[in-house]
Formats: C-alpha cells, structure tokens, sequence
C-alpha cells in the first residue's frame, strides 16, 4: 500500500464519521420532539457505513456511508394527560432517542474521527520527510 491509498482510506474514514456525527447531532436536537396522535413523529437516524475499495485488485478498501436509515425503536411514552399531545390514555409519545447512548455514539465517532486524522497526519508527514531526502 502506498501513501496515496493511505490519504484516500483515512479521507473516506474522516468522511464517513463526520456524517455519522451530523446525523447524532440530529438525533440529539430532536431527542424531546413530541407529535400529535396518528402524526408521524421523529425516528433516530443511523448512518450505515460499507467498505469502499480504494484500487482495484489489491483488496486495500476505504468505508463509506452506504445508506442512512431510520432505527424501527418504538417512541419513548411518557405519562402527562395534560400535554396538547397526548393520546386519549394521557401518553405522550416522544422521539425514540436515548440523549445518553447519542453521546457515546458521538465519543465513539469523535475518537474514530481523530484515528483517522492522526493517520493523515502521519502519512503527510512521511511523505514531506521522504520529499526532504531525496532532495
């Protein structure tokens, strides 16, 4: 594998977690979202990632974001008849978003996200050290 393969893997790795960090922070925005009975009401978003072949034959592959679908969780239901939303048994149903297993989501794609920039780095630079010697 040559550096060049290297700057495309970790592009398409700091692409594809960039997205995934998008997507829970719309998770997160819409976490206390609440709709009216029989209204379709805020599904979390999943961001489903596919390895991507950086050149042919040599099996050396990116990731990228094969699709981004809706999690089928039903919505959290809380008690409160007095809520506009509420159904005719005093529930409301609210976003299924838990805000705690979005953060760890966001460290998780944070950390990865750095991996991948760290290996940039790295790469870069021992290309310009390799540019320096053969100069």
């Amino acid at each position: 594998m040559g550096l060049f393969e290297s700057f495309q893997i970790s592009g398409s790795g700091l692409t594809a977690e960039r997205v995934r960090m998008d997507l829970i922070a719309s998770n997160l925005a819409n976490a206390n979202n609440t709709a009216k009975p029989g209204d379709d009401i805020f599904r979390r978003k999943l961001a489903i990632f596919q390895s991507n072949p950086v050149t042919a034959g040599d099996g050396i592959s990116g990731v990228k974001v094969a699709a981004i679908v809706d999690d089928n969780a039903p919505p959290k239901l809380v008690y409160d008849p007095s809520h506009p939303h509420a159904n005719e048994q005093g529930y409301v149903a609210y976003a299924n978003v838990n805000p705690i297993l979005e953060m760890v989501d966001l460290i998780a794609a944070s950390r990865a996200y750095q991996a991948n920039l760290t290996t940039l780095e790295t790469s870069k630079e021992i290309l310009l050290r390799a540019l320096q010697i053969s100069s």
